[in-house]
């Protein structure tokens, strides 16, 4: 297995869940940070939010974001999806309703036509588990692995 295959199946070991990152987008040329529940699936985190709100409005006019959170750092390009309802969305839906089972339906309406999802293709990222640091770039498919040890403590 390439060092690229191994990064992806870390990712998903670690972040095929609900996992909270700080999400920052930008806004005429200023930082807006807040902190949003993801799941990672196949290449992408996804975020279930609403179409109105200020993220989604700054990422369509600006789809760069960057995710943040315990040491991990992701960069790459946001997208409104759509209404969860529609068809595209079917397979992602199933999931993420499976990640988010505790609170999906309590805190959206689906009901609600500005109800979305937000997909942030990625772009780089680094991560970390067992010892083993990840320098990954999706676009061009290349992972560098190396040993890493922090000596932060991470308060959770």
């Amino acid at each position: 297995m390439s060092t690229y295959q191994t990064s992806l199946t870390v990712l998903e070991e670690l972040f095929q869940r609900d996992y909270q990152f700080v999400l920052s987008t930008c806004k005429n040329n200023m930082p807006s940070s807040r902190c949003v529940d993801t799941y990672y699936s196949d290449g992408s985190f996804w975020i279930v939010t609403y179409a109105k709100s200020q993220k989604v409005t700054e990422i369509m006019h600006n789809p760069y974001v960057s995710l943040c959170s315990n040491l991990f750092r992701f960069s790459g390009k946001a997208y409104n999806c759509g209404h969860p309802l529609q068809e595209e969305n079917a397979a992602i839906r199933s999931e993420l309703i499976k990640a988010f089972e505790p609170w999906y339906f309590k805190h959206n309406d689906e009901g609600d036509q500005a109800m979305c999802y937000v997909k942030v293709e990625l772009e780089h990222g680094f991560f970390f588990k067992d010892g083993k640091g990840y320098e990954v770039d999706f676009l061009a498919q290349e992972a560098k692995e190396f040993p890493f040890k922090t000596d932060i403590m991470l308060l959770n």
